[in-house]
């Protein structure tokens, strides 16, 4: 046994003192704390060694400067109302998005009613439908008041007629003219045969007064087309030309209003 004590005492020998711990205490007590530093002032630079970032190195970024749930905003967008406008007043009317202006109608069905008076070039040379629709439907319409169904016939008749005044009047003409602008001053100077269809459902037109009428009917829509084109396509001296095929084509609208 005293050899076992003599062993542990020789095992826990050593040369370090408490006393010493005191002294070394690896500069805690003897330098300035750095935990108690506040955050700005302590020096990470100079405590690692680093001066500068080298050349190739990235540059710190810049520091930020919003403050916190209330960020600077690196993008303003732009008002809903300045993206789409400030209201649904500003936006154009339906009806003048559809192309339909009542007031141009007016002024090219009073050109046809009246053929004496001067058409407007720039009026007449638009593609203006919704008349001409109209005015197909009312003289199928009044055919109908007088047992005759010919919706196919007058469609398809008004379908050929536009092909042939379009090819025509693009080899007669300088500026050449649109398929629409054709359908469409045909389709308004068909209103008075709307008239013709009209009479032949109270009255028979296969006597003599029927053919006067008929002839008449169809010398005003005639001169009424050839008017207008030459006004939209500045075709002067031709009228004679122009009006000599569209005669052709009401005269197989006034067979179908006649018999």
């Amino acid at each position: 046994m005293s050899g076992f004590d003599n062993f542990n005492t020789d095992f826990y020998e050593s040369s370090y003192s408490v006393d010493d711990q005191g002294q070394a205490s690896y500069g805690y007590g003897n330098t300035e704390d750095p935990y108690n530093k506040p955050y700005g002032s302590y020096g990470y630079g100079q405590q690692a060694g680093y001066s500068s970032p080298a050349p190739g190195m990235m540059q710190p970024q810049q520091p930020y400067t919003g403050q916190i749930y209330q960020p600077t905003p690196a993008f303003t967008p732009s008002s809903t109302q300045s993206m789409y406008g400030s209201s649904f007043e500003d936006e154009p009317p339906l009806l003048e998005e559809l192309g339909i202006n009542f007031d141009h109608i007016w002024q090219k069905t009073l050109t046809v009613l009246h053929p004496m008076k001067a058409a407007d070039g720039s009026i007449m040379n638009e593609t203006d439908m919704a008349g001409p629709m109209v005015f197909c439907l009312a003289f199928g319409a009044t055919l109908l008041l007088a047992g005759k169904i010919q919706f196919g016939y007058v469609y398809g008749i008004s379908a050929i007629g536009c092909l042939g005044m379009y090819c025509l009047l693009n080899l007669m003409s300088m500026t050449g003219v649109s398929f629409g602008c054709v359908a469409s001053v045909l389709g308004y100077c068909l209103l008075p045969m709307i008239l013709l269809s009209s009479v032949a459902v109270v009255f028979s037109l296969q006597g003599m007064m029927g053919i006067v009428i008929t002839a008449i009917i169809i010398g005003w829509c005639s001169f009424s087309a050839s008017k207008i084109f030459i006004s939209a396509l500045a075709m002067e001296g031709q009228q004679l030309l122009v009006a000599y095929p569209c005669a052709l084509l009401y005269g197989v609208f006034a067979l179908i209003s006649v018999f």
